[in-house]
């Protein structure tokens, strides 16, 4: 289903404006089934307001509760050891160094502390009452014969894949009705709201708070931003209260552990305290049995789940091939028969604004020339892992659906935690990404404008094959997402003997470092390697790197400074790596040059996205101090250019430089590309071309008609689907 209501950049209504209207139009009852950091932020900028939210019902925290995931099986071997297994908390991925939080509580326990100590009359479903209400085998099956309504159905699929490609064995007691339980135990003391009673919780009074440091209290260390180094607590908190101890700062936090004792952070923990830091809260504490002593389905909620989800009234309107009665699904794939095809080529990309530009690009390229084999997607740079179904409908408008996607993967080098597994790992560098990226909206819809893009067939899911080392098949195991190294070898797999491989990176070095890593022939099957990226800092600390949001690291440039050790890795491998620097890419900033280069009768409609997407970013860099950065992506056409387009037009120009990445774990300092003074490795380094041409060699490109797009936008493929003419 596609609504007509979309994300804009600067037009999107803030949160806090969001709240600020609803609420002054009061009074309200609000809902939060998150980390607390919105309302905390209303709260404390807004007191005026706070007498028009009449209750805040809140799921989350864990008060006595007793964790019942992660313990032994009662015919379990001595070898067993039980991991989360009786903790106040949940966090399965930092139950070691914290066992008391929740994970909405311990996204941010201030916020928290923020919203219980606000005066707002609080009713909460902590894991006390939600680890009592599963998603048992008996819900499951009942749910499966019940979806009368497209809701319905779009429910029990999300929770069908969640089962499918649950970690272990023990779905159906470790995966609780957590957010659902919250909204259906407030919809029923709203319904009764005079005797504060509800059909599906058992309640009580607690005096509880959140805790927010961790003591002793009144000695502040780097880790609490509070306190630190400032003469003046933040928020004039006091010294010695309780938010001035130490702050857990990753799940691994030194700091958290005290030999092999069980972990000691309470950050985020909702404990049950007397004094004058206790809030009244109502709290619930299990969930009420089913009053139908023969039903299978042995607790209240249940019934009353797939009753709402199935009622008539307000059911959805349509789902997408009701919506699109003529929906058909088709993968364009060109002939190449009889075309002799040109070197065959890797993009590596992080999906910023600029690497699909340099892809728009790269598809335009004659295949005689250049024959893009296979695309690598990495989720530690700057958009959500699952920005790559934008890939594919990049792709597909453009009539390649043959392009094989690889998933990269979402930590860098060494930072995913071993003990946990690759999808936890360490973030530290994240916070140097800017504005409209890492998740935001921003880089994850193409500012707004991937929705124009035409919709593939293709596309990331969750789907999953024991063939990969899933735990079990999901129904359709074929539709799983290739992760980059599989592409990889399925590509090595592919090509004739002999064959090389060209790759060009445009982000962090993560997948080129891990197929170097795991495959010991890497080097002598790939060509050559173009790396946009690094800085060479050539004016003696006159020009800075673009880490703009780590003010102490002055000559990094992004791609090197987000995976240090990736980059440390290929630097000092045996490649053969052109290397395109950040001040050859400073050379191409200039967004209305390329617009105004953009410009003819009959475009084709690559270019005239493409004049869309850069005509949004000049306006976002002209009007707004968060956009003062969005200027690079043009130079992140340059790679693209250099390496595919007419070097004698472009009069490039390369010089030997013999360099290294500082990788020494300093923030200031890694990612920094110096020289080698001991000359082990040489880089040939982009110094000097034509700008004027680079523009002019990149519009020409994307005006050609040759290799154009098959398809131009959602809008065309709409119109199809909706006729029987089209």
């Amino acid at each position: 289903m596609v609504g007509n209501r979309r994300y804009s950049p600067l037009r999107q209504l803030t949160a806090q404006q969001v709240l600020i209207k609803t609420i002054s139009e009061g009074p309200v009852i609000v809902f939060m089934t998150g980390a607390h950091t919105n309302m905390a932020i209303f709260l404390m900028t807004n007191p005026d307001l706070k007498k028009n939210i009449n209750h805040i019902y809140i799921m989350g925290g864990g008060v006595r509760s007793k964790n019942p995931t992660g313990c032994c099986p009662k015919n379990a071997s001595s070898t067993c050891q039980p991991q989360q297994c009786g903790d106040h908390g949940n966090m399965f991925t930092a139950f070691r160094s914290n066992p008391y939080a929740e994970f909405n509580f311990f996204g941010d326990p201030f916020a928290a502390y923020q919203v219980f100590h606000s005066g707002i009359p609080i009713t909460l479903v902590p894991l006390d009452a939600t680890n009592t209400i599963p998603i048992t085998r008996e819900f499951f099956e009942a749910f499966e014969k019940n979806q009368r309504t497209y809701e319905a159905q779009y429910v029990f699929k999300s929770l069908k894949i969640d089962r499918d490609t649950w970690f272990d064995d023990q779905f159906y007691t470790s995966y609780f009705m957590w957010d659902s339980f919250m909204v259906g135990v407030a919809a029923s003391a709203m319904r009764n709201i005079r005797d504060e009673e509800n059909e599906f919780a058992e309640m009580e009074y607690m005096n509880i708070t959140v805790i927010t440091s961790n003591e002793p209290y009144g000695i502040p260390d780097s880790s609490n931003a509070f306190f630190g180094d400032r003469k003046i607590p933040k928020f004039n908190l006091k010294k010695n209260g309780v938010h001035s101890g130490h702050v857990q700062i990753g799940i691994q936090d030194p700091f958290c552990f005290r030999g092999n004792a069980t972990g000691i952070c309470k950050d985020g923990y909702t404990e049950e305290v007397t004094g004058p830091d206790s809030v009244r809260v109502r709290v619930a504490t299990r969930a009420k049995p089913n009053v139908d002593e023969s039903s299978t389905l042995d607790r209240e909620y249940y019934v009353n789940f797939l009753d709402v989800l199935n009622q008539p009234q307000y059911k959805g309107r349509f789902n997408f091939t009701t919506e699109f009665p003529y929906y058909k699904e088709v993968l364009y794939k060109p002939d190449f028969k009889g075309k002799k095809l040109g070197k065959i080529v890797v993009f590596d990309m992080d999906m910023s604004a600029g690497d699909f530009l340099a892809l728009f690009y790269l598809l335009k390229v004659p295949v005689e020339e250049m024959n893009l084999k296979a695309i690598l997607v990495t989720g530690s740079g700057w958009a959500n892992v699952a920005t790559i179904d934008v890939v594919y409908d990049l792709l597909h408008m453009m009539g390649r659906d043959d392009i094989t996607v690889g998933l990269g993967d979402s930590f860098g080098v060494n930072q995913s935690y071993s003990k946990v597994g690759p999808i936890v790992g360490d973030c530290k560098y994240s916070k140097a990404i800017p504005h409209g990226s890492g998740g935001r909206l921003d880089s994850d819809t193409l500012y707004g404008l991937a929705r124009d893009l035409p919709r593939s067939p293709r596309g990331y899911t969750a789907q999953n094959s024991v063939k990969f080392g899933a735990p079990r098949d999901t129904d359709f195991p074929q539709l799983r997402q290739p992760l980059a190294l599989e592409v990889w070898r399925s590509l090595v797999k592919s090509i004739d003997d002999g064959s090389k491989i060209t790759i060009l990176t445009n982000g962090p070095l993560t997948n080129l470092a891990n197929i170097l890593l795991s495959e010991s022939n890497a080097s002598s099957i790939i060509q050559e390697v173009f790396i946009l990226g690094g800085h060479i800092n050539y004016k003696k600390n006159q020009e800075k790197g673009n880490v703009i949001n780590v003010p102490s690291n002055k000559y990094a440039e992004l791609n090197m400074f987000l995976d240090t050790l990736a980059a440390k890795t290929v630097f000092e491998s045996s490649l053969d790596i052109t290397l395109i620097p950040l001040h050859a890419q400073r050379k191409v900033y200039a967004l209305p040059k390329i617009i105004k280069m953009l410009q003819a009768k009959n475009m084709t409609h690559e270019a005239v996205f493409t004049r869309r997407l850069l005509t949004r970013l000049h306006h976002l860099h002209q009007r707004h101090h968060l956009y003062r950065h969005v200027d690079m992506f043009a130079g992140e056409i340059l790679g693209a250019v250099i390496l595919a387009g007419d070097q004698k037009l472009l009069n490039s120009t390369f010089e030997i430089k013999h360099l290294k990445v500082y990788t020494e774990g300093q923030l200031s300092r890694d990612g920094e590309v110096i020289f080698d003074t001991k000359k082990k490795k040489g880089f040939k380094v982009l110094q000097g071309f034509n700008h004027v041409s680079c523009y002019s060699i990149f519009s020409n490109g994307l005006l050609r008609r040759k290799q154009s797009a098959v398809i131009g936008s959602f809008g065309e493929q709409k119109r199809r689907w909706s006729s029987p003419a089209a």
